[in-house]
């Protein structure tokens, strides 16, 4: 039996996780349980499947938290609070695997600890390996780490690739990786009209139930973007060898194009219990609790290359790859903050790209070479979003 640690319990990535754990509990049981501030569904959590700890991470709700479970049937869990306290259960002895599922860069430090504790890592949050880039991947190297994508696209690339094809090395049979996207909400929407493109509207995506922040990303298509830097570093390709596709049905979610002409291609209904069940089994299979795929229900398929008019965050974070060093780190931060401010109707849909090509116009790119760096950069990226979003004047 492994142990699991789940990093974002709350989210949606977190709440599928649980789902396929409970479908196989004599394979896993839940050593740890994380959420930033959702402790009514933490505590719900708690009771049904009674881990050892769970963690709050905004300490302004620990207290509440703790009073909680010390009145419950599960009071001998141990209650752990602050940023550290994810580090602290991402490494645990007992802990076998860690599901990385905060968003965001918040997500980092405890998904580095858990690589550098030699943890089999369950990647679902891009962003902690498009900041840290080579620092991540060496840290799985050194620790003898396994890294498994959780993402639908990466998890696919991944079922794709040779059998003998691990991440982090060089893919020499490979010609490419055809990248899919939906297209999100928007993909057909006149562009002059996504200016008054509302909150409501960029999280309501047409095939995934995702978390707002990682809707809207899927809208502006800055979530292709960091994927596609994420499928650089994961298996170890140039940004010209990741081709972005718009495929609106997400039936396919990926594809590898081999130098012989074969293209493979992982296909499945949208649902993220399917990714996390090949993670979590591998390198063996279990049931994921997903509905079969009905190929006569498909019934069509299209594909269309993405027009960068309409979706300039995906060429964004072309510039910031190559552009290397500590811009994807710019990159990803002045999304976030500009992804927050346009959640707030503080600013426009179509003021996001804005925001984040004048912070990485503003913040100087440095040598990625250690963790200091990065966080530096971080913060600066923030601090430039948010100077920039003042001067809008809205």
């Amino acid at each position: 039996m492994k142990g699991l640690c789940i990093l974002g319990a709350t989210g949606s990535i977190g709440v599928s996780t649980l789902d396929v754990a409970a479908r196989h509990p004599h394979l896993y049981k839940v050593v740890a349980l994380t959420a930033n501030s959702n402790i009514d569904v933490l505590f719900d959590q708690c009771l049904a499947h009674q881990p050892q700890y769970a963690v709050v991470a905004d300490e302004s709700k620990a207290q509440e938290f703790k009073n909680k479970i010390a009145s419950s049937t599960v009071s001998d869990i141990k209650v752990l609070s602050g940023a550290k306290a994810l580090e602290e259960v991402a490494t645990l002895d007992e802990v076998d695997s860690v599901m990385a599922a905060i968003v965001g860069a918040a997500g980092l430090l405890p998904t580095l600890a858990a690589a550098k504790a030699g943890k089999t890592v369950l990647l679902a949050n891009k962003e902690a390996l498009v900041m840290s880039g080579d620092i991540f991947m060496s840290a799985v190297s050194e620790s003898g780490a396994h890294l498994l994508p959780i993402d639908s696209e990466h998890n696919a690339i991944f079922q794709c690739m040779p059998a003998h094809y691990e991440t982090g090395t060089d893919g020499k049979q490979v010609r490419r990786i055809l990248l899919t996207a939906s297209g999100g909400p928007f993909r057909e929407m006149p562009i002059e009209k996504m200016v008054d493109v509302t909150p409501e509207q960029a999280v309501a995506h047409p095939n995934w139930d995702m978390g707002k922040k990682i809707s809207v990303d899927s809208a502006t298509m800055m979530n292709k973007g960091l994927e596609m830097i994420e499928a650089c570093l994961l298996f170890n390709m140039s940004p010209d060898q990741i081709q972005v596709v718009i495929h609106p049905q997400s039936v396919i979610h990926s594809m590898v194009d081999y130098v012989d002409g074969t293209v493979l291609a992982q296909m499945g209904n949208p649902d993220m219990r399917i990714p996390i069940a090949h993670a979590m089994a591998w390198p063996e299979r279990f049931e994921s609790g997903a509905k079969p795929l009905n190929i006569f229900d498909v019934k069509r398929m299209d594909f269309e290359e993405p027009n960068l008019e309409r979706f300039p965050c995906l060429r964004l974070a072309y510039k910031a790859i190559n552009a290397g060093g500590t811009m994807p780190t710019v990159l990803n931060a002045a999304n976030e903050i500009a992804v927050e401010a346009f959640l707030n109707r503080e600013i426009k849909f179509t003021d996001i790209p804005v925001i984040i090509e004048k912070a990485m116009d503003s913040v100087p790119v440095f040598s990625a070479g250690n963790l200091e760096v990065i966080l530096e950069h971080d913060g600066k990226a923030r601090e430039t979003a948010k100077h920039i979003i003042a001067e809008l004047n809205y």
